[in-house]
């Protein structure tokens, strides 16, 4: 990580992985998440779009710290103060991206549903006070995610399942290759047989998370 950093590379991102748990479907659906958010916010950092960290690995230099007072305007928000902070101070040009090996930390995961739903309840209410472009970015992506799987039930009933189940096809064909390619790369290669079933459940679960925080918002420390 710390050679990432330069005069103008101020922020690094790295990859904060999950210990595997055998013979877990938790533990998968955490890893799988966990794979699918640094997908995100390392693609977005290299097309100078950077929006958030992960604090189990992320790096960030006094200067810059103090220069943008820190935590100071997210002092009262429960949790996600290394997300905003990196969506706050991080730019194009002071970024950088750190995925070899070598940097991973690995943390141990939730071991319970209830636990687990608690802590996305917490990272989800974090990311609704990101930047508007942001927001709008992330939202954009759950919602074409959660209409793909509402409109495939639907296509399947009222269309030919052939054409259907071609088109299905060819979108976890591009799937398994460009989360393939990042599972490889984060030494997460295990997940990939499961991909499809894994992300049908995170879809869902979010959207449940979602509605959860809409009606009750989380605002005391746990």
């Amino acid at each position: 990580m710390s050679a990432c950093f330069s005069e103008e590379k101020s922020i690094v991102l790295g990859y904060g992985s999950y210990s595997k748990i055998k013979k877990s479907f938790l533990n998968k659906l955490i890893r799988f998440e966990t794979l699918l958010t640094a997908i995100q916010y390392f693609s977005y950092a290299k097309a100078g779009i950077p929006y958030m960290g992960v604090g189990r690995n992320l790096g960030y230099t006094s200067h810059l710290y103090y220069s943008t007072n820190g935590f100071m305007s997210h002092m009262k928000i429960p949790s996600g103060d290394d997300d905003l902070f990196v969506n706050e101070a991080a730019t194009s040009k002071n970024t950088a991206i750190c995925f070899e090996e070598g940097a991973f930390t690995y943390s141990e995961p939730k071991k319970t549903w209830k636990a687990w739903k608690l802590q996305k309840r917490r990272h989800t209410s974090t990311s609704s006070l990101y930047k508007t472009k942001d927001k709008i970015l992330l939202g954009t992506y759950y919602f074409f995610n959660l209409l793909f799987w509402i409109l495939s039930g639907v296509c399947f009933i009222l269309l030919d399942w052939k054409i259907v189940l071609f088109l299905f096809s060819c979108r976890f064909l591009i799937q398994f290759i460009v989360i393939g390619k990042a599972a490889s790369k984060l030494k997460e290669k295990s997940l990939i047989p499961f991909v499809p079933l894994l992300e049908l459940f995170l879809v869902f679960i979010q959207m449940s998370i979602f509605i959860s925080n809409s009606v009750s918002q989380q605002t005391k420390w746990n």
